[in-house]
């Protein structure tokens, strides 16, 4: 009697030994997977030079001087300066996480001529004819501005006058950092950029269908993979902290309601995290680069656009 009774409980331990580790072996798993996402996904879209299409200033009838910038950790980069007489003051141009190359901003800096302004357009680390194999996301490419800045400062026509960032999408971000990170930076002009860049990872797996538990389950695995590859101290440099250090400072945010790239719930975070002098202006449909399609090469016609943006710069610079 004493036996089988000693037999059923030793089964009914083996018995919950091997659900305790299978248990075990399914939560290994699961880690590994959720781990293994942001390895695959964002490794792919960092590790490399971008090599861009560069446009001629020619091309869009714009006056340019290619120059040289040297950041503090050591990497050239080229960039095009765009100048006007009597300068109100210069806008700095950067560009996304790929593509385009910020020459795609020449029209741009042609409209900031035609309204008073100068324009400095900077080739990111790790694109086109700039040094660097490793996109940062936003996190290191403030050296990027910071060197464009030092660039203005030490020239006497400009080192008194205001400079403004502009940045769209990683450039958006990036622009949000540098003027975070750069008390010489006057002011903000940010399109389409993303709160951080956990929260755009999530958000676009939820729009591909992925339930909001798994995505946010997901987000810490993000964090913990950039910490790694980056570097702890790295990860603090995000828009949704720097925006908070605008201190007075102007900014216009903008976005299109139905990004598909950065979905408008990064426009929200940012936006109700601050409550310093900031701009807003929202488009309707799915415009990540703000501007209608078709007037990339005359974003002046696009009326509202760039009334929304000269305003802005009129309001504050002008």
């Amino acid at each position: 009697m004493f036996f089988l009774l000693y037999e059923k409980l030793f089964i009914m331990r083996r018995i919950l030994m091997k659900k305790k580790l299978l248990i075990l072996l399914m939560i290994v798993f699961i880690i590994t997977a959720f781990s293994m996402i942001p390895v695959q996904i964002i490794g792919q879209m960092t590790n490399y030079h971008s090599n861009v299409n560069v446009y001629d200033s020619d091309m869009f009838g714009v006056e340019s001087k290619k120059i040289e910038l040297i950041t503090e950790d050591s990497l050239k980069l080229v960039a095009w300066q765009v100048e006007v007489e009597q300068p109100k003051g210069t806008i700095i141009f950067i560009s996304g996480i790929h593509n385009p190359s910020v020459t795609y901003f020449f029209p741009h800096a042609q409209m900031m001529k035609n309204n008073g302004y100068s324009s400095l357009l900077i080739e990111l680390r790790a694109h086109g004819e700039s040094e660097g194999n490793k996109i940062a996301l936003g996190m290191e490419e403030y050296l990027d501005v910071k060197a464009g800045v030092n660039f203005l400062k030490n020239d006497e026509k400009y080192k008194d006058l205001p400079i403004i960032i502009f940045g769209v999408s990683m450039g958006g971000a990036t622009a949000i950092n540098s003027i975070g990170q750069i008390e010489d930076i006057d002011g903000l002009i940010s399109l389409s950029a993303y709160s951080t860049w956990a929260d755009v990872f999530c958000d676009n797996m939820i729009e591909l269908g992925v339930p909001k538990f798994i995505a946010e389950l997901e987000k810490p695995f993000v964090w913990l993979y950039l910490c790694f590859d980056y570097g702890f101290d790295k990860i603090t440099i995000n828009p949704l902290n720097e925006i908070k250090k605008l201190k007075g400072r102007p900014a216009l945010l903008m976005h299109s309601r139905e990004d598909s790239q950065v979905p408008f719930k990064s426009y929200e975070r940012l936006v109700e995290s601050i409550d310093d002098n900031v701009s807003t202006y929202v488009r309707e449909g799915n415009y990540h680069f703000i501007t209608y399609d078709g007037y990339s090469n005359k974003p002046w016609e696009d009326t509202e656009y760039a009334e929304s943006i000269l305003n802005f710069l009129d309001e504050n610079f002008g």
